[in-house]
């Protein structure tokens, strides 16, 4: 799987991939590539510590990619169709992939091309960035790779979730945090996020009687991070950028607080600055919801009707696709059918599909075990007095991905294969009940992408 060298790259793709300084990357043989080559591309750069290797396996994916119309995409069009009325009664599924990254894209592609539908995210936030260890470039590589090994040639919408400006951060040197978040976003929009949701809800002062000033803090910087971001679009794409009114895990959103943010926002921005598309509200959830002291999750009593009352004035009073549900992967299955008809725009997914891997039985026992004795010993002050072994666990478990990625990646291939169809059946229903089937046609539409010239590697050449 791994490459010893460059050249050793090369003769792998020979008769299978053409590229070259001043030619056109072209896909010879697409059986070929999609059987065991794409495979080892995304290994190769993902995992292998020669950087020249893995610099070399990242531009040939984005290559092979682009000339197979594989391209990164901003929704942006289609929210802006919501928002207008024209497209409604189906909810975009964003799904945060932390770990086994290759294997749950493949499942959710699958799905996909089983639904003929185009219009879902792959997302990852800026936390999980640093305890997964998946910087933009590489999360970006294997998204496309795991489309190129599918055969779904569309675009692709690739999301920063919750590029968060940090309260603590924040209170210490404002301009430092948010210095930090404009320099994710921009390696982030070069990698090819094109959709990225602003998070500055933690600087929401609910202590202050005016509604207007408690979200003021948070209007003004969303306002000055949608800003920056518009100056580093690519030819051809508008940004998708979200916002946030209520953190999630505190209490649930008004319309009040909704129309104040908008309003501050919106003079915050002066001038004819595309806005946001999209805002995310708090209705009840907490993101990898409540462990119970047994290691179960407690049941969540979400709040629809904020949902849908905040949705109603979001697209008849501003243009805006709809709300935006985070934490909700951990819901019965039997509540997602009522999020299209709310006016919920995008649903965002993370834990449920973490847990599916770490609790599956095709999940190596003496991995899962090694991964938890990890925890323990480099977290000892992360388990509180309350905390049961079950819920430290739960709640520590999503960062044994990042240490253990080239340990989750050799799981025999038999027994991934059993979990991907696992994860496939779960975005099967994910996708019937969140009304996306047949949304294909549409994205190919109004996707907007950009023509990217990419400098090849001196090894390459």
């Amino acid at each position: 799987m791994k490459y010893e060298s460059v050249k050793e790259l090369k003769d792998s793709l020979k008769g299978i991939v053409e590229f070259g300084a001043n030619i056109k990357t072209k896909v010879l043989d697409i059986k070929k590539l999609q059987e065991k080559t794409i495979d080892r591309l995304v290994f190769n750069a993902t995992l292998n510590e020669d950087n020249n290797i893995k610099d070399a396996s990242r531009y040939l994916i984005n290559e092979i990619a682009d000339s197979l119309g594989i391209k990164p995409a901003s929704i942006q069009r289609i929210y802006e169709l919501m928002g207008e009325g024209k497209l409604n009664g189906l909810t975009v599924p964003a799904t945060n992939i932390r770990g086994l990254t290759y294997d749950v894209a493949r499942a959710m592609i699958r799905s996909a091309i089983k639904h003929n539908a185009g219009a879902f995210i792959f997302e990852i936030a800026r936390t999980e960035i640093e305890y997964t260890k998946q910087r933009p470039a590489e999360y970006t590589t294997v998204i496309l790779g795991a489309a190129i090994k599918e055969n779904y040639l569309a675009p692709v919408f690739i999301q920063g979730d919750h590029f968060q400006v940090g309260l603590k951060k924040y209170q210490l040197d404002p301009a430092q945090e948010v210095n930090a978040v404009k320099s994710l976003s921009k390696e982030a929009i070069e990698a090819g996020f094109y959709n990225i949701d602003i998070d500055t809800s933690t600087l929401v002062d609910l202590s202050k009687k005016d509604i207007d000033e408690q979200q003021r803090l948070n209007s003004e910087t969303a306002a000055a991070l949608t800003a920056y971001i518009r100056t580093l679009e690519p030819k051809g794409v508008t940004v998708s950028v979200g916002g946030e009114i209520g953190e999630v895990g505190g209490k649930n959103s008004t319309v009040e607080e909704f129309r104040s943010y908008m309003n501050v926002y919106k003079k915050a921005l002066n001038g004819n600055i595309k806005g946001i598309s999209k805002i995310s509200v708090q209705t009840g959830t907490t993101h990898g919801g409540i462990p119970m002291p047994d290691g179960s999750i407690a049941k969540v009593k979400l709040d629809f009707q904020v949902l849908e009352d905040i949705a109603k004035v979001s697209r008849k009073e501003y243009g805006l696709s709809g709300t935006v549900q985070h934490g909700a992967s951990t819901l019965p299955d039997d509540a997602f059918d009522r999020f299209p008809p709310t006016g919920t725009s995008e649903i965002h997914l993370a834990t449920g599909f973490q847990n599916m891997i770490f609790d599956s039985e095709y999940f190596p026992s003496q991995l899962r075990d090694n991964i938890y004795k990890h925890l323990e010993e480099t977290n000892p002050n992360e388990k509180k007095p309350d905390q049961t072994q079950e819920q430290f666990i739960y709640k520590m478990r999503k960062k044994g991905f990042g240490p253990f990625k080239k340990e989750i990646w050799d799981i025999p291939e038999e027994n991934k294969k059993k979990i991907r169809e696992a994860l496939e059946a779960k975005f099967d229903l994910l996708f019937t009940k969140l009304n996306i089937k047949n949304t294909l046609e549409i994205v190919k539409k109004y996707a907007l992408t950009s023509d990217v010239t990419r400098k090849i590697p001196d090894t390459l050449l």
